[in-house]
């Protein structure tokens, strides 16, 4: 089955455990207000066949540490369900380990069999309530949370990140508001938060995509280590 991918990564150490190969797909049916590769929304991109891909990735096998492997991201990955289900399934009977890196925007009848072959799930949760999450993404918390059922459900190992901004979300109340929301399920190992940056705004000027976030600075280091502390003491009183 082939899939229409944007890029590759070969030596990704910022999508999952130990040293990945990161496949990025092409297409998203999200227009997330900080998305920072918004070169991945459209377009045709490389077609590969998903035995064709495996072979490819194999080569890079020697470099993989224990806990390596491949992970499959985007755009959103998920809008390419059927390829998903055949390639993790190629990649495990190899035994290569899998991470899955989406939004949890959508479920359909490849979703459980996806699960099923998921070792690793990265899962964004960028707001903590329904109206915020449309006006912010164009979906809603609750369906990304009937998501991270199915992950639970399945036990697949979770880490949920959320991309801070400055004067968005950048607040220890709404950091604890979705670490709580963390705590209700089991399959979850970590809550992570991700600086917002400004790396793809010339992505969009390239595009001649209106940028949202315009204006907007990357978080501070300082703003960061803040919060992350605030976080650890959350954590340090579960």
């Amino acid at each position: 089955m082939n899939a229409k991918v944007h890029s590759y990564e070969s030596f990704a150490t910022l999508d999952g455990e130990g040293i990945r190969f990161a496949v990025f797909l092409k297409g998203c049916n999200l227009r997330c207000l900080c998305c920072h590769n918004p070169d991945t929304w459209n377009g045709e991109g490389i077609i590969i066949d998903s035995h064709e891909l495996v072979k490819k990735i194999e080569r890079y096998r020697p470099y993989f540490s224990e806990k390596g492997g491949v992970t499959l991201s985007g755009g959103e990955p998920l809008l390419q369900g059927a390829f998903v289900e055949e390639f993790f399934k190629l990649l495990k009977e190899k035994g290569i380990s899998t991470a899955l890196d989406t939004s949890g925007s959508i479920i359909d009848k490849h979703t459980d069999n996806i699960l099923k072959f998921t070792d690793h799930l990265l899962l964004d949760i960028k707001q903590a309530d329904n109206e915020s999450y449309m006006k912010f993404a164009g979906c809603t918390l609750d369906s990304v949370l009937d998501f991270l059922e199915k992950a639970n459900k399945h036990k697949v190992r979770t880490w949920i990140r959320t991309v801070i901004i400055p004067g968005i979300n950048d607040r220890e109340e709404f950091v604890e508001k979705i670490f709580r929301i963390t705590q209700k399920y089991p399959c979850v190992e970590k809550y992570e938060l991700l600086p917002f940056h400004t790396m793809g705004f010339s992505k969009y000027e390239k595009l001649k995509i209106d940028n949202p976030l315009k204006g907007y600075k990357a978080l501070s280091a300082e703003r960061l280590d803040e919060l992350n502390s605030y976080l650890k003491k959350l954590n340090t009183a579960e």
